[in-house]
This record gives C-alpha cells, structure tokens and sequence, in this order.
C-alpha cells in the first residue's frame, strides 16, 4: 500500500523512475510547474523566473483580504509608529526653546539642555537623543531668529518701503543681531560652535538664508550675476558688525550701529562708482569702439 502510494506521489512531482546501471534514480518536473500548480501562486506562468521577475502585488492584496485584522493591525502599528516620531521631535523642540533662557548663565551647554528639559517636566535623558547637542542648540536659535525676522518683514512692510534701500539694509541687519544681544557674552563660544567641522555646512547654509532674507525683505528682487555679488556683500558686513558687537561696550551698542551704518553706506558707494564707471566706459566706447567699453565692463564687475 505504502509503495504504490508513495509511486503516485513521485508521478505527480517528478518524471517516472529511471533505471540507470541498476540504480533508480528520480527526475523531478521543472519548479515553474510545480509552482504554476500551487494554489499560493498569483500567476499561472510556466515560463523560467529568469526571464520574468516574480510579482507579489496580487498576493499582498488576497493576504490583506484573508486576514483583515492582521493588515489593520499593521497599518496601525504604523501610523501610531509615525505620529510617536512626530510627537518626539516636538518634544525635542520643546526642550530646544526651554534651554534657550539658561544659555545666558550656562552657555551654549548640555547643561543649559538638561535644565530645560527639566523646566518641562522632560526627562534628562531626552538630550541624550540630540547627535550634536550644542550645535543643534545654536541651529535652533539660528532658526529661531530667521523666522522671527520673516515675521517682522511680513507684519510691517510699509516700514521699510518707506526707507532707501541702504537704510532698510542696515535696519534688518539691526533687528537680527538685537536678537543676538541678550546672549552678547556667550556668543563667541556660539560662533566656535558654528566653526567645527561637523557644523559647518548647517551653519553656512543659515546664513546664506539669512542673507537672502535681508535682501529679499528690503525689496531687491535681482536675478543676474548681481545676485552673487551682493549676497558676498552683504554676508561680509553682516559677520563684521556681528564680530564688532562682540567687543562692543557702548550703551545699546551704539558704536555697533554706527560701524554697521559706515559698512553699508560704504557698499553703497561702491555700487554707485561700479555703475559709474560702467555709464563712463559705455561713453568713451561709443567713441573708440567696444573693446575698451567691454574691458572696463569685466574689470568692474570681476
């Protein structure tokens, strides 16, 4: 009984027993048969897998289909997953805007993070999640500010149209290191922290967003070659007045305001003679020809 049994098994999986030398031997049907039989398959194909990847879209669905639960479970799982990470970053910036008041008196620190998180009623140990703990305290500040000046541009924009372009310049960049003034004495170890490597590209890119935020709120709107160059500009005055308020003891940083008056005015000015040698080249070409208009043209603005 065992044995035609066990016959009838092999004539279903395999080719018919082979007699070779005296010794049987079993040759088994091609797996894409076998496969192309079975009920867990999703495609009847008895092509080799070689020339066409197997597709697993259809038995995801009939498994979604024949246990229900079990895919609700998932999905759920998921969301609760997703809303948990959304929740933990906001509770990281919580503990962020809560180590802000104690940076005045323990510095851009952990120890100023592990305060904050106390202020809040957060465990200590949420610094611990934060790969780059002071660097990402000053990030958040950098942020803080820039959305705070975004804020100011956007609330009060007939203040500034009623300005001449250089005085809406130095009134921005006024109103974003005033920002700066409370934390004046640990500032330096800020920028020492904005200054190693691992926080470099973070730390440039904010200020290059500060930047185009100043001139984008005092209304330029250039999208020439001239776009760069005032950018450079601006970023070198900005980060001169900021270095100058750092030893800075006059009252309100009066001297701060009137250096960040002089290096505005002074860019300026430059502009206006850049342009006016451009108008005297363009007059003295007209008379001698292009060449010398255009070699004036490149000196000037290169």
């Amino acid at each position: 009984m065992y044995g035609s049994t066990a016959k009838r098994l092999l004539q279903h999986f395999g080719a018919p027993l082979v007699s070779s030398s005296g010794t049987h031997m079993i040759r088994f049907r091609p797996l894409q048969s076998l496969v192309s039989r079975s009920h867990f398959s999703t495609t009847v194909n008895s092509e080799p897998f070689a020339n066409e990847p197997p597709s697993f879209a259809n038995s995801t669905s009939s498994y979604a289909d024949e246990f229900p639960n079990i895919s609700n479970s998932s999905s759920s799982t998921a969301d609760h997953t997703r809303r948990s990470r959304v929740e933990y970053q906001d509770e990281q910036a919580r503990v962020l805007q809560a180590s802000l008041p104690h940076v005045i008196r323990l510095g851009w620190s952990e120890a100023a993070m592990i305060a904050g998180a106390k202020d809040i009623g957060v465990s200590a140990s949420i610094v611990g999640s934060f790969p780059r703990k002071e660097g990402m305290l000053v990030e958040f500040f950098m942020d803080d500010c820039l959305q705070r000046l975004i804020d100011r541009i956007e609330s009060s924009p007939d203040e500034l149209k009623s300005l001449i372009p250089s005085d809406r310049i130095t009134k921005l960049i006024r109103i974003r290191l005033e920002m700066q003034s409370p934390y004046i004495s640990k500032w330096p170890q800020a920028l020492s922290i904005q200054a190693q490597p691992v926080n470099v590209p973070t730390s440039f890119k904010q200020r290059a967003m500060l930047v185009d935020e100043i001139w984008h709120g005092a209304g330029d709107d250039t999208a020439d070659f001239q776009w760069y160059v005032k950018r450079t500009v601006l970023g070198g005055i900005y980060s001169t007045t900021e270095i100058y308020m750092l030893t800075d003891n006059s009252p309100d940083f009066r001297d701060t305001w009137a250096f960040l008056d002089d290096r505005v005015k002074d860019a300026f000015d430059l502009k206006k003679t850049i342009q006016e040698a451009t108008y005297l080249a363009e007059a003295v070409g007209a008379g001698m020809g292009t060449s010398l208009q255009g070699f004036v043209k490149r000196v000037f603005q290169g």
